[in-house]
């Protein structure tokens, strides 16, 4: 089972597996091998354990945990992992919307299973209660995660040239507006 849940502190080590995996997956041949042969989780890990204690501008961070003694109310038992995470708040720069989903991360053996709509589900619920009336995240374009977000109805609004490592690359935002699109988009399936 899997659930969805507010990060803790001790969930920082496990978050920063999830994004050198991920980041090594998304970006071979996109960013240099090298680059992404060096991330550290232990620096990830210290990042991320910040991130999670930092409340300002209505940042949380979300994670996505399987295995384990699954318990009510989306509180994992021992042994849960974390196979997603994803985090945000307020947007970073005004303009485009009013909050960000700064980062979106699943395991590859967990995706396709409703993990990272689950995830942006959590943020767009988020963002709505702390007053962000839109939505915005940042993809490379060279991600095919922009597929993931398209179909979750996310409007490319702007494409800029930006470094990471070292390497020029395009990004574009992917604006939910109003962020009612988003919570639609990710609605709980009903099965039967």
């Amino acid at each position: 089972m899997i659930c969805v849940r507010r990060a803790r502190a001790d969930d920082a080590a496990g978050i920063a597996a999830v994004h050198v995996a991920a980041w090594r997956s998304a970006y071979a041949g996109i960013l240099d091998d090298a680059y992404l042969a060096g991330l550290s989780e232990v620096r990830l890990a210290a990042f991320y354990q910040r991130a999670i204690l930092d409340r300002r501008q209505g940042h949380v961070v979300f994670v996505a945990t399987a295995g384990g003694a699954d318990l009510p109310g989306d509180q994992a038992g021992p042994g849960a992992s974390i196979v997603g995470f994803a985090s945000g708040g307020r947007a970073r720069r005004a303009g485009l919307a009013e909050g960000e989903v700064e980062t979106l991360y699943v395991l590859d053996d967990f995706r396709e299973r409703g993990v990272g709509r689950r995830l942006m589900r959590a943020m767009a619920a988020h963002l709505r209660a702390i007053g962000c009336r839109s939505a915005l995240v940042w993809v490379l374009a060279d991600n095919n995660a922009r597929w993931f977000y398209r179909h979750l109805g996310g409007r490319p609004s702007m494409t800029e040239t930006i470094g990471v490592a070292g390497r020029p690359v395009q990004q574009t935002a992917l604006t939910w507006d109003p962020i009612d699109v988003l919570l639609s988009a990710t609605a709980p399936v009903q099965e039967g």
